[in-house]
């Protein structure tokens, strides 16, 4: 998701984690948001405002009397540009002081004008964090729709361990996309299978793919951050979960099969992005297979057609399926797609340099049900998901106009007597 056109204040109180908060800064910028920092007295104590003006490529917003622009107010000025406000770190004075409504220096009083959303990120002692008068007063932000994001916890500057660190600059990042994000899927789960497979031959050794599970675990994320519930069940790869999503690992198709069934259940929306092995070792071995022969052959047996499977009893379940292909791309999967039973396959082309097996970028071709047949160009694989899903949003909504328009109008008995 990118952020053109999106301005993000990022407000920062006087905590040993802002130099964490610098690097929230820098991904925004990354992500073409307009950054605009904030600053009190203490984040200046332990930053300077010529770091964060460096990385946010705008000036630092300081003191309260020195922001007036011809005849704007510069308080509401940065109020009013907000279309997010994150305050990161927030320290247990900033909170108590946002819980009871003071403005008495610049943040503070930037933070009562605006009506933008706003993203806490608590961080201080876990002490702090513990005593009834802060969680008091988070409770209190949260209960006016204030999206509190952690703390997280491990070891304190302080010397302590427990709850208190600042989140990682990237969970903080992804609640703000989310915040900014259309919550056109609340209310549904999305049920995700990504990366490959592993099929033991022997205690060392595996049959595999080469996926690396970046677009799945792009889905995954953008679900979520578009308001659904979102369950992953992922093959072995080396990726960190997305934020907020239930994951479930396991190694072999039979494990993928067995947790995508589970979770199938209480599905609305599949997403099979995995790949699966197409066959597993007949008989594994318990000890290490020795060199020994010239030639070795192997025998295999057909792993379970996880989308196949699913997708013949999908019911009211919109049901997303991945083609990755070598050659004859259209052809393959328009294959796919009538024999699967899916309502909308994805292919592309793997040997392709920007759309094969680990890259950050993808060139997918979709396909429904429907007679849909569109090539998109490269793009980044959570853009590649934003497309995905915008399909899923308007299949789902052309489903509910269908149920409404269907309705039939029944009258109470008495009035249907007269």
């Amino acid at each position: 998701m990118r952020l053109e056109e999106r301005t993000v204040v990022f407000a920062l109180s006087g905590g040993i984690a802002c130099y964490k908060a610098c690097e929230a800064v820098r991904l925004l910028v990354a992500r073409n948001a307009r950054v605009q920092v904030v600053m009190t007295a203490g984040a200046q104590q332990f930053v300077t405002p010529l770091t964060l003006q460096a990385l946010s490529r705008n000036p630092v917003a300081t003191d309260t009397f020195s922001l007036t622009q011809e005849s704007e107010i510069g308080h509401i000025r940065l109020a009013d540009a907000a279309d997010v406000l994150v305050v990161a770190p927030a320290t247990a004075d900033v909170i108590g002081k946002m819980a009871a409504g003071i403005a008495d220096d610049l943040l503070t009083t930037v933070l009562l004008a605006t009506r933008a959303p706003t993203v806490v990120a608590p961080a201080m002692n876990v002490h702090m964090w513990e005593h009834p008068a802060v969680r008091e007063n988070v409770a209190r932000l949260a209960a006016r729709g204030v999206r509190i994001v952690g703390p997280a916890s491990g070891s304190l500057a302080c010397g302590y361990e427990g709850a208190g660190r600042l989140v990682e600059p990237d969970v903080l990042v992804e609640e703000i996309l989310r915040v900014l994000a259309p919550q056109d899927l609340a209310g549904q789960h999305v049920l995700v299978t990504a990366g490959p497979t592993e099929e033991p031959i022997d205690p060392v050794r595996y049959v595999s793919n080469r996926s690396s599970g970046k677009m799945g675990y792009a889905v995954a994320r953008v679900a979520r951050r578009r308001g659904a519930d979102v369950t992953l069940v992922t093959g072995p790869v080396a990726i960190a979960p997305p934020p907020g999503v239930r994951v479930v690992q396991v190694a072999s198709a039979r494990a993928m099969q067995k947790a995508a069934e589970e979770a199938f259940g209480s599905a609305t929306v599949l997403v099979a992005a995995a790949a699966v092995a197409d066959y597993r070792p007949r008989r594994p071995l318990s000890q290490k297979l020795k060199k020994a022969a010239a030639t070795l052959a192997l025998e295999l047996d057909r792993n379970p057609d996880i989308l196949r499977e699913l997708a013949a009893r999908k019911g009211r379940r919109l049901v997303v399926g991945f083609a990755a292909e070598t050659h004859d791309v259209a052809a393959e999967a328009g294959r796919k797609l009538r024999e699967k039973r899916c309502d909308l396959m994805v292919a592309n082309d793997v040997t392709a340099p920007d759309a094969g097996f680990g890259s950050d970028t993808n060139r997918v071709r979709l396909l429904d049900a429907h007679g849909l047949d569109e090539e998109l160009p490269v793009l980044p694989k959570e853009d590649v998901a934003d497309r995905i899903l915008d399909w899923v949003v308007a299949r789902l909504g052309k489903r509910s106009r269908r149920a409404e328009s269907g309705k039939v109008l029944r009258l109470p008995k008495r009035a249907r007597k007269s």
